[in-house]
């Protein structure tokens, strides 16, 4: 698996984390303003798109749908 870099970021509430490829890999940007319990799914939830490679696919709402129906 590539490299995954990870930055705490205030983002605005409704946006919990996302994901985008760098040239090392891919770097997480998790929303500074989540609890730790938040953190800690978002991170999670965003390592579960890396794994399952929908980085190379590009129907969003899909990967969204299939995502959050696990």
């Amino acid at each position: 698996m590539d490299d995954c870099f990870v930055r705490y970021i205030v983002m605005p509430a409704k946006i919990e984390a996302f994901t985008m490829r760098c040239a090392d890999g891919y770097c997480i940007y998790i929303n500074i303003l989540l609890d730790q319990v938040h953190r800690v799914k978002a991170y999670n939830h965003e390592m579960e798109h890396i794994k399952r490679g929908d980085y190379d696919r590009s129907d969003v709402q899909l990967i969204e749908q299939i995502a959050h129906s696990n």
